[in-house]
């Protein structure tokens, strides 16, 4: 069996910078590509393509790139890879008070803390958003130190301002309060992640955990404010979602390549969690296309 354990990234700024900037080339982040966590809040811009959002216990499908905000030591997976068909990725990684305690403290910088506030549930910024901001992130690549500085803190104050957004873990997300569970939650969510194609039974993800099946159960409720079962269907169903985009396949063949095994449930929880059918999904995004 594969190492499940949780994976903390340490993150180093490069040497004269408070915060840590890299620009990867389409599907090169690689080693984010495991469920990880870190204390650093972590911006990324993904300049195009299509891909999976895992952030805490939310999953979703973006189309034509992502500009996303994630707080502190909040659980999350990579959003690209060899199928994403992104241009490239950036990824601007910063401690909650990086800009130093006095700095922080500023009346000014009030709107930059009660993003990062927003930012422990993850956010997802819409299409204007992610235009403008994405452009800018992009542009600090060339930019000497303190060019960089302050375009990071422009940026973070848009992004406040913005009413273009969507909070990914609405319905809360626990783990801050417990950072000691990170191992336990992240071993769970990187192997549904592994095997989500295959049966997987509560059982066996209990043992696991080294818990009972009750006390998986409310363990893994009180963290997620989700049910094991929802956590396994939603994440199937967003990989059909990708299929059904990616793939000219039978939505039968999307159905048991999303670890479903019932025709029947597939149909009612694709509808459950989209609000419509799988050829309507298909039919909508042909038109989308066209």
């Amino acid at each position: 069996m594969k190492n499940l354990m949780a994976t903390y990234e340490a993150i180093e700024p490069a040497f004269g910078s408070s915060f840590y900037y890299s620009k990867y080339v389409q599907n090169a982040n690689i080693k984010a590509h495991v469920w990880h966590y870190h204390p650093e809040i972590e911006l990324v811009f993904v300049n195009g393509g299509t891909g999976k959002r895992q952030i805490g216990s939310h999953i979703s499908y973006y189309t034509d790139g992502d500009l996303i905000l994630i707080g502190s030591n909040l659980p999350h997976c990579g959003f690209t890879d060899d199928h994403t068909g992104n241009k490239n990725e950036t990824v601007i990684q910063m401690k909650p008070g990086f800009l130093g305690e006095t700095f922080m403290s500023l009346p000014e910088i009030k709107n930059i803390l009660q993003l990062f506030e927003r930012a422990k549930a993850g956010i997802a910024f819409g299409e204007e958003t992610k235009k403008v901001i994405g452009e800018k992130i992009e542009s600090m690549e060339g930019q000497p130190p303190l060019q960089r500085l302050l375009a990071i803190i422009n940026i973070l104050n848009e992004l406040e301002h913005s009413k273009d957004y969507k909070i990914l873990n609405a319905e809360g997300f626990a783990l801050e309060t417990q950072l000691q569970d990170n191992d336990r939650i992240n071993m769970v969510f990187n192997y549904v992640k592994d095997n989500f194609r295959e049966p997987i039974e509560l059982e066996d993800m209990a043992n696991m955990a080294s818990m009972t099946v009750p006390s998986f159960c409310r363990y893994f409720k009180k963290v997620t404010n989700k049910t094991f079962t929802r956590f396994v269907n939603e994440y199937r169903i967003v990989h059909a979602c990708k299929l059904l985009t990616e793939k000219q396949i039978s939505i039968a063949d999307v159905c048991y390549e999303s670890g479903f095994n019932n025709f029947s449930h597939f149909n009612k929880s694709f509808k459950e969690f989209t609000g419509k059918s799988a050829s309507h999904y298909r039919n909508e995004l042909k038109a989308v296309v066209q």
